[in-house]
C-alpha cells in the first residue's frame, strides 16, 4: 500500500498513539497483577491422633462399599501434590491434633508431632483437646512442633509454663505481600471440659478476634485469615461481628462441607461457605471434616486487601482397596470390572482422590504402629469378679440370663461418668456393650472388644422430665421390635421398669445420686441435668428419640470427642493406680431396681 506524505504522517501518529495505548494498558495490567494476590490454602482439623486410615462406608451408584479413608501419610502425599501447583501456598491445622487413639495413649503426642513436622505446617490453632493433659503437656507439645501455634483469646500469666510459647497471630509473606493469620480457641468447652489450670484465662472469642484484627490492620496488614477451633455454626455467627477478616479456616465441630450426597454422606454446607464480615465484605468459611479423612483446598484471590473470589475442593482421601458384601453376606474385595467401575467414578469427581502414601510420613507412622499393635496384650488392670453381660433383665443374651440385667454395662456407664466431670448422670445403651468381662487381667483388647464402635462421649443438658422420656423411648424401642440393644443402663440413676405398662408409664420411681454428697433423692422433673451418653444414641439412634429432639429444640448437645473405649481404659487405669479392681456396682447403685415383663425374649448375636 502506498501513502502520500500527509497520509504517512497521519499513519505514524496513529501508530505512536496506538503503541502508547498498548503500553498504558500493559502498565495497568502489570499494576493489577501487582495489586492482586492469588494463593492456595491447604488445611485439616480435628485429627485426634488418627494417623492411620479410617473405615468408612460410601455408596457408589447405590451400592454400599467399604473404603479406607484418609490417614496422615496420604494427606501428606496430597499436600505435596497440590503444593506443586503454586509457590503461594499455606498449610494450616485448625486444632485438636491429639487425643483419641492408641497413638496418643501410648506416645502422648510424640507420634503426632513427628508426622506434623514432616509435613511442614505453617501454623496451628490451639484446640480444646490440646489442654486435656494440662498446661505442662501442652507446653512440651508446642516446643516440639516446628510450626507456630496460635490463639488470640488465651491469656496466661508470666510465670505459667505456657508463657511466650504461642502467639495471638503471625504475619506471613506470600508472593511478597503480608497475610495475617489469627488463632482462636473455643473458650467454654476448653474451660469446662478439658484440663487447663485455673491460671489460664479464656477471653470472649469475638472480642479477642476483633482485637487481633485491629492490631494487624494498625500494622498495615489487611489480608486476614482466622485459623479457628471454634465450630462451624459459631464462626458463621462470628464472621458478621468482626471487621476486616477474609477467610476462616475452622475446626472443632468436625464438619463435612461440600456435596457428598451421591456417596450417602450428609454435609452441613457448601465448600467454601460464603458469608460477610461486619464491613459487608465477602468471607470464605471452610472446614475439612475429621480424623485425617479429608484435606481442604481453598484457592483465593485478593484484589488489594479485599477478597475478590475463591473456589475450593474438599478432597476425600481414599486408599485403593474397596470391599462389599456378597449375596451370601460375606465380604469380598472388589476386582476387575467392579473395581474399574468404582475407580472411574472416583476419577470423575475432583472431591474423591485415590492417593498413595507419602513414604517418609508412612515410615514414621509404621514405626509407631508396630508398637501400637503390640499394645493389645498389655495389662491395664484387673477384674475382681465376673462381670456378665445381657441386654435385658430376665432375657437370655449369648446364653446369659440375669434377673437385673447386665453387670458390666452399668460399670461402663460409671466409667464414662467418672471420666466426664461435667456429667450428673450417664445413660448407655445395652447394645453398645458387646461382651462380658471375666475375673482376671484386663488388657487393651478387652476394652476395644467391649466397646468396638469408636463412639465418643456426648453431653446433653436435659430436664428430669426429658430424662424420663429418654428411658421410656429406649424401652419402647424394644416393645416395637427395634431390638433389645436399646435397653438403658445408667450410672447415678436408678428406677423400676414395668414393661407390661403403656409407653410413658413404664419407667417409675426414678432416683438420682448427687455427685457431691453421694446421696440418692427423687429425680426432679423440673431440674436441668447434664447427661453423658455416646454419640450414637445422642443422635437419636436405637430409639433414643428424645436425645435428638432436645438438641433440635434447644441446641443442648456437646460432643466431647473423647473415645468411649479409651475412656474405659483410663477409668480402669485410674482404679489400678489406687490399688482397686473392676467390680460390679453395689446393689444400691445398680440402675435397675426391679424389672417386670410378661414375655421371654432371647437376643443372641
Amino acid at each position: 500500500m502506498q501513502f502520500n506524505p500527509a497520509e504517512r504522517q497521519l499513519f505514524k501518529a496513529v501508530t505512536v498513539l496506538f503503541t502508547l495505548m498498548l503500553l498504558f494498558v500493559a502498565g495497568c495490567n502489570d499494576g493489577d497483577k501487582e495489586h492482586q494476590l492469588v494463593m492456595k490454602i491447604l488445611h485439616i482439623n480435628d485429627v485426634h491422633s488418627n494417623l492411620e486410615a479410617s473405615d468408612v462406608d460410601l455408596s457408589f451408584e447405590g451400592v454400599e462399599t467399604a473404603c479406607q479413608v484418609g490417614g496422615m501419610a496420604k494427606i501428606a502425599s496430597k499436600i505435596s501434590e497440590l503444593k506443586e501447583e503454586t509457590d503461594n501456598c499455606l498449610i494450616l491445622h485448625a486444632g485438636d491434633a491429639v487425643q483419641g487413639t492408641l497413638f496418643y495413649t501410648l506416645f502422648q503426642g510424640k507420634a503426632d508431632v513427628d508426622v506434623m513436622n514432616a509435613i511442614g505446617f505453617d501454623a496451628m490453632a490451639i484446640g480444646n483437646h490440646e489442654f486435656d493433659d494440662g498446661d505442662a503437656w501442652l507446653a512440651g507439645f508446642i516446643r516440639s512442633l516446628t510450626c507456630p501455634v496460635l490463639s488470640a483469646n488465651i491469656e496466661v500469666p508470666s510465670g505459667n509454663v505456657l508463657y511466650d510459647l504461642y502467639e495471638p497471630y503471625i504475619i506471613k509473606k506470600v508472593d511478597g505481600k503480608q497475610v495475617g493469620i489469627i488463632g482462636l480457641t473455643i473458650a467454654g468447652k476448653t474451660r469446662n471440659s478439658s484440663h487447663p489450670s485455673d491460671k489460664i484465662v479464656f477471653e470472649d472469642e469475638v472480642e479477642a478476634t476483633q482485637d487481633a484484627v485491629d492490631e494487624l490492620t494498625a500494622q498495615g496488614v489487611k489480608k486476614i485469615i482466622l485459623l479457628s477451633h471454634y465450630g462451624y455454626e459459631n464462626v458463621l455467627a462470628l464472621a458478621g461481628q468482626v471487621s476486616d477478616i477474609d477467610v476462616i479456616v475452622d475446626g472443632d465441630s468436625h464438619t463435612l462441607l461440600g456435596d457428598f450426597s451421591a456417596y450417602d454422606l450428609d454435609a452441613s454446607g457448601d465448600y467454601p461457605t460464603m458469608t460477610t464480615n461486619a464491613d459487608g465484605e465477602k468471607v470464605a468459611v471452610v472446614q475439612a471434616w475429621e480424623y485425617s479423612k479429608a484435606l481442604g483446598e481453598l484457592d483465593v484471590t485478593f484484589d488489594g486487601d479485599v477478597l475478590e473470589s475463591c473456589t475450593g475442593t474438599p478432597h476425600m482421601i481414599l486408599g485403593d482397596t474397596f470391599t462389599r458384601k456378597g449375596d451370601d453376606g460375606e465380604k469380598y474385595t472388589l476386582k476387575e470390572d467392579e473395581f474399574t467401575a468404582v475407580q472411574a467414578l472416583v476419577d470423575a469427581d475432583a472431591r474423591l482422590d485415590i492417593v498413595s502414601d507419602d513414604k517418609e510420613v508412612a515410615a514414621i507412622i509404621a514405626g509407631y504402629a508396630e508398637k501400637v499393635d503390640g499394645l493389645g496384650e498389655t495389662v491395664i488392670g484387673t477384674a475382681g469378679e465376673d462381670l456378665l453381660h445381657n441386654r435385658v433383665p430376665g432375657h437370655a443374651y449369648n446364653g446369659v440370663t440375669l434377673d437385673f440385667g447386665s453387670r458390666i454395662a452399668p460399670v461402663v456407664a460409671k466409667a464414662f461418668y467418672e471420666m466426664d466431670s461435667n456429667a450428673d448422670v450417664c445413660i448407655q445403651n445395652g447394645g453398645g456393650v458387646r461382651i462380658s468381662v471375666y475375673q482376671g487381667d484386663i488388657i487393651y483388647d478387652t476394652a476395644y472388644t467391649l466397646l468396638p464402635f469408636s463412639n465418643t462421649l456426648f453431653e446433653i443438658s436435659m430436664y428430669g422430665s426429658e430424662i424420663k422420656s429418654v428411658l421410656e423411648d429406649a424401652v419402647e424401642n424394644i416393645a416395637r421390635g427395634g431390638g433389645t440393644g436399646s435397653f438403658p443402663y445408667c450410672y447415678a440413676l436408678k428406677y423400676d421398669v414395668d414393661a407390661t405398662r403403656a409407653y410413658g408409664s413404664r419407667i417409675i420411681n426414678i432416683e438420682f445420686k448427687d455427685r457431691q454428697t453421694g446421696k440418692w433423692s427423687d429425680l426432679d422433673e423440673r431440674r436441668m441435668y447434664v447427661v453423658v451418653t455416646n454419640n450414637y444414641t445422642a443422635g437419636g439412634k436405637d430409639g433414643y428419640a428424645t436425645f435428638a429432639s432436645v438438641q433440635e429444640e434447644r441446641g443442648e448437645g456437646t460432643n466431647t470427642y473423647l473415645d468411649d473405649a479409651l475412656s474405659f481404659v483410663n477409668y480402669v487405669k485410674q482404679l489400678t493406680g489406687k490399688g482397686e479392681t473392676l467390680t460390679a456396682l453395689p446393689d444400691e447403685d445398680h440402675c435397675i431396681k426391679s424389672y417386670t415383663t410378661t414375655a421371654d425374649q432371647d437376643d443372641d448375636l
